[in-house]
């Protein structure tokens, strides 16, 4: 998740002021900024409380912020003691990112405004990624989201654009067999670089994260995560997969990995067995539903939308959603055994009819296993869905930009 040389941006939106002095109040800029995206429209005598500034430099900040056009005064509110306060809340127009994700069945780039609201999207399907083509798409929807901006906003804010971040598997080549991806296709993403190709591919600051831990990023910062400080989140997609959240610090672990409860095994391995033991995503994720829908001669993509809820899919999506359950349930029961989860988030890219019913199975499983001396966490649905993934992304360059901790979303406390 770290940034490459490429993504430092030379023009910052909080300009830098020259002095270390001047450095500490541009950090306190960004504390006040964190402070109201945190807790939304704020008037100054509430910031400075919660910031623990003083009220001469809130008002300081807050003056400065109007001027750079980050921030904007809401109307008055009346009906106390003495003068009215004047919430203060953050500019949508006052900066913009792009997020793309470079999934196994499709691509997603959104338009992403200052408060983290999908100001433009595009999707571009596909029965796996093509490397020949892909960043040659991704370039012409980048081009036509920055179009698009500079139609709204006019040429003045064009600049507004902070950059862009990419969501993607790290092996995009990885399960060709079950994706019917072509094996030289495969071997081709084995070979590529995925950032330095996205740097090469649009002229714009580039910051790259990992698929899973981009979804996890939007649930931290703009759902659940917020009131949730420690918990096991898990992605159902093409593939499931996770991440790991300890005192709001997304933590990714040496290899980038922690989290990834899509490899854990089905059962213990045995001495001499012939294969080694199926892993959760060979029964758990969305592609197992497409090939139930396709051996019935149902469009496999109702995996990803309303139909799977409603005949003739059901069937076949209830039988699915028992066993991704029993799975996803095995893996809450072992995660607890090491980590002490306040709770687990369950998310992914279907309907949020499935994601109750998933949820339900779930709650039903967990009854099954013995929790004697561990504590059994809390399942709750995500909040962020299927634009987890291309949101994350994006949220990647604001916080670069504009967050207190340069260490992008691994503190949400400032």
């Amino acid at each position: 998740m770290t940034p490459t040389a490429a993504t430092l941006d030379p023009h910052p939106r909080l300009r830098p002021r020259g002095s270390n002095q001047e450095g500490v109040r541009q950090y306190n800029e960004r504390v006040v900024l964190q402070t109201i995206r945190l807790h939304g429209a704020l008037p100054k005598a509430d910031l400075a409380r919660l910031t623990h500034l003083s009220p001469q430099t809130v008002s300081i900040i807050i003056e400065r912020l109007l001027e750079d056009d980050l921030v904007i005064k809401q109307a008055p509110v009346r009906g106390k003691v003495g003068q009215p306060s004047v919430p203060i809340s953050l500019n949508p127009d006052g900066a913009f990112s792009v997020g793309i994700k470079v999934g196994r069945r499709n691509m997603d780039a959104l338009l992403v405004d200052f408060t983290g609201r999908v100001r433009q999207r595009h999707t571009l399907p596909y029965p796996w990624p093509d490397p020949d083509t892909l960043f040659d798409d991704i370039a012409r929807h980048v081009t036509q989201l920055q179009a698009h901006l500079h139609d709204t906003l006019g040429a003045a804010k064009a600049d507004r654009l902070l950059g862009v971040g990419v969501a993607a598997p790290f092996s995009l080549g990885g399960w060709q067999t079950l994706l019917g991806m072509p094996e030289a296709k495969a071997r081709t993403w084995q070979a590529i670089d995925i950032p330095t190709r996205m740097q090469d591919t649009t002229r714009l600051p580039v910051h790259f994260v990992k698929d899973t831990s981009a979804a996890c990023v939007a649930e931290l910062v703009a759902g659940r995560g917020r009131s949730v400080p420690t918990f096991l989140y898990v992605f159902v997609d093409t593939f499931i997969g996770g991440g790991l959240v300890i005192d709001s610090h997304l933590r990714g672990g040496i290899h980038g990995n922690a989290g990834a409860v899509g490899s854990l095994p089905l059962s213990p391995a045995r001495a001499g067995q012939p294969t080694t033991p199926a892993q959760l995503l060979s029964v758990a994720s969305l592609v197992n539903l497409e090939q139930a829908f396709e051996v019935a001669g149902l469009d496999p993509m109702a995996a990803y939308d309303e139909r799977a809820m409603h005949s003739p899919w059901h069937e076949h999506t209830a039988a699915w959603v028992a066993q991704t359950a029993r799975g996803i349930a095995m893996a809450v029961n072992t995660t607890a055994c090491v980590l002490d989860l306040e709770g687990v988030i369950v998310d992914g890219s279907f309907s949020r009819g499935l994601l109750a019913s998933l949820l339900a199975g779930v709650q039903n499983a967990l009854a099954e296993y013995n929790w004697e001396g561990i504590f059994q966490p809390q399942v709750m649905g995500g909040m962020i869905g299927s634009d987890a993934r291309a949101l994350g992304g994006a949220l990647m360059p604001l916080y670069a930009n504009f967050a207190p901790d340069r260490e992008l979303f691994l503190k949400l406390e400032a």
